[in-house]
C-alpha cells in the first residue's frame, strides 16, 4: 500500500483499520520526510470534527515537526496548542504526550509550548480525567524543561 492509500484511511470510520495506517505513517516519519508533502493535509485533520481524526492529524504533525523546513508548525502553533485543551481528554493527552517531541525539533517553540502547558486549565474536563491531563501536563513539562 502506497503513503497516498495510507493517508487516506486515516480518515475511515473503521478505527482499527486507520490505527494500523497511522502505525505505518509514523514509522515511516520517524525514518523520512516522505510524509512532509501531506503536512497541511495533517493540520486540516487537527481541525477535524471526528476527534479520533484529530488525533491522528496531530501525532503526525508531531512526528513530522523533524521534517518542517518550512516552518510550517511555527505558522499554525497557535491552533494547534489549543488541543492541549481539545474537548476530548483523549485527544488532549494524546496531544500533550507528544508536545515534547515538537519542542525538540522546534526549539524556537518551547516558550510558547511550556506557556501552554503551565496555562492549561485541566478544570474543563469531568474530575475523572482531570488528575489524568494533569499528569500528563507536568509529564510533558519536565521533558521539555
Amino acid at each position: 500500500m502506497n503513503i497516498e492509500e495510507l493517508v487516506k484511511i486515516l480518515y475511515s470510520k473503521n478505527s482499527k483499520e486507520a490505527y494500523e495506517a497511522l502505525k505505518v505513517l509514523l514509522n515511516v516519519s520517524a525514518q523520512s520526510d516522505e510524509l512532509y508533502p501531506y503536512f497541511d493535509q495533517f493540520v486540516a485533520m487537527s481541525e477535524d470534527a471526528d476527534s479520533y481524526i484529530r488525533t491522528r492529524g496531530l501525532l503526525l504533525i508531531a512526528a513530522n515537526a523533524r521534517w518542517d523546513e518550512d516552518n510550517k508548525i511555527d505558522e499554525c502553533i497557535d491552533q494547534l496548542l489549543k488541543h492541549i485543551l481539545d474537548e476530548k481528554p483523549i485527544t488532549a493527552r494524546q496531544f500533550i504526550k507528544v508536545l515534547p517531541e515538537i519542542a525538540v525539533y522546534k526549539p524556537d517553540l518551547t516558550a510558547d509550548i511550556k506557556e501552554a502547558l503551565r496555562w492549561a486549565d485541566t478544570e474543563i474536563y469531568a474530575d475523572s480525567m482531570q488528575p489524568l491531563v494533569y499528569k500528563d501536563i507536568q509529564a510533558a513539562l519536565k521533558k521539555i524543561t
